[in-house]
């Protein structure tokens, strides 16, 4: 049945998409389908979305757009496509990963097997102690104003399937949902689609990564989605390719943030220049100079990575959601199984570099549990400083309840 359909599309294919899609989670799109909804009938719906899809007969229905908060404020656009769309969008970029990962640029990080935000962090940390500028940009409303036909040509290097080019396209072209009104797309692509950012990384390694190998070959950058820092060596360098970078972007119908795109001085103990923007931010840590100690003993300045407030300030809202001082119905193991996966993530993430500075956010969490405890016990209520003190038994006694307790109480010895 296969090889009757015109597209090489296997049943085992859609298969595997539908596990993967199942793992990742999601809420549902426009057709209010969830993934148990889709799951009641999943025989018949992977079967239909199957034959659709190996048929060519497939079309994307519109993808619902929310509105998220962003961590400096306002709301970003996010597209939700619905379930069917997230397995058949999971398809084709099985089959299409593995070739596009062949040509992409080792500093590019976002969004690909094998490489983490961990590692972009990590390489610009290294980097930040060797040049003395850094040029951070950032693209305006990058995954909205992604040229389509620039897109495609950049696809057809890569893909001569035809099927994989129609169902590209279709998605593209795909109808936006927005509260009742559906509005039709002639660029960019939804932030949220499980292809968009493998489409993302290709139309950047173009516009960007390839562009700068090629004219720019002896200064390093590293690049995560559309967030990217570049390591100068002198001002003048920074300058210059500040403005090149924005004819280039401008040339691709993309046009750098005239605020967020700055030249940053990587000022420490042995570069000690006088210069207005001395810090950056990159993937929820700020770059800037900080007191260490060296190997002896001796104290001295460094350019280290360390959680942002901005990301700080993201934890303690999400925080804030879980409302603990009223879950009172709740004991303190209900809490920690319904919240240390969360908590166990900021803890992995954002402790790899300077520690210390999240300690402040995460004993944010703990003075909520105090304020749990007032109104759990009622020989806790109105004393705070008796419920600390009950907390800090129990940390000693269990640290292992919440993640980030062996921290802090690893700390606190």
């Amino acid at each position: 049945m296969n090889q009757a359909k015109p597209f090489p599309i296997t049943k085992g294919q859609v298969w595997a998409a539908y596990k993967r899609v199942k793992a990742n989670g999601g809420s549902a799109g426009v057709d209010h389908q969830t993934l148990e909804d889709f799951a009641g009938d999943l025989k018949g719906n992977l079967y239909k979305l199957w034959n659709r899809l190996a048929s060519g007969c497939y079309l994307p229905p519109p993808v619902k757009r929310v509105e998220i908060p962003k961590a400096t404020g306002g709301t970003r656009p996010l597209g939700v496509p619905t379930v069917a769309d997230r397995i058949a969008q999971t398809v084709i970029k099985e089959a299409l990963e593995p070739r596009l990962e062949l040509c992409f640029h080792p500093d590019a990080y976002g969004y690909r097997p094998g490489k983490s935000a961990k590692q972009a962090l990590q390489v610009t940390r290294q980097r930040c102690w060797k040049y003395d500028w850094v040029l951070e940009y950032d693209i305006s409303k990058f995954f909205e104003e992604i040229d389509h036909e620039l897109l495609l040509r950049a696809l057809r290097k890569h893909v001569e399937e035809k099927w994989i080019l129609l169902y590209i396209e279709r998605w593209l072209k795909a109808p936006t949902a927005v509260g009742g009104e559906v509005l039709e797309r002639t660029r960019g692509t939804p932030q949220g689609g499980v292809i968009s950012p493998l489409l993302a990384n290709l139309f950047l390694h173009y516009v960007f990564d390839k562009w700068m190998a090629r004219h720019h070959r002896d200064i390093p950058f590293a690049r995560y989605a559309d967030d990217g820092v570049v390591h100068c060596a002198t001002l003048e360098q920074a300058e210059a390719l500040k403005a090149e970078l924005a004819v280039r972007f401008a040339e691709c119908g993309l046009k750098l943030h005239p605020t967020k795109t700055r030249i940053v001085y990587c000022k420490d103990t042995k570069r000690r220049g006088r210069y207005p923007v001395t810090s950056f931010d990159f993937l929820g840590f700020t770059f800037r100079s900080r007191r260490a100690r060296g190997k002896g003993g001796a104290m001295f300045v460094t350019f280290t990575p360390a959680i942002s407030n901005q990301a700080a300030k993201a934890i303690r809202r999400v925080v804030r959601v879980w409302n603990l001082p009223r879950r009172s119905d709740c004991s303190l193991e209900h809490l920690a199984e319904k919240y240390s996966a969360v908590i166990r993530g900021w803890v992995g993430y954002y402790s790899t570099f300077c520690r210390s500075a999240l300690y402040p956010t995460l004993n944010y969490i703990d003075r909520k549990l105090v304020l749990w405890a007032t109104g759990k016990f009622k020989n806790l209520r109105g004393h705070r400083a008796r419920a600390t003190a009950v907390l800090k038994g129990i940390v000693r006694k269990n640290p292992g309840l919440f993640p980030h307790w062996k921290m802090l109480y690893a700390m606190a010895r």
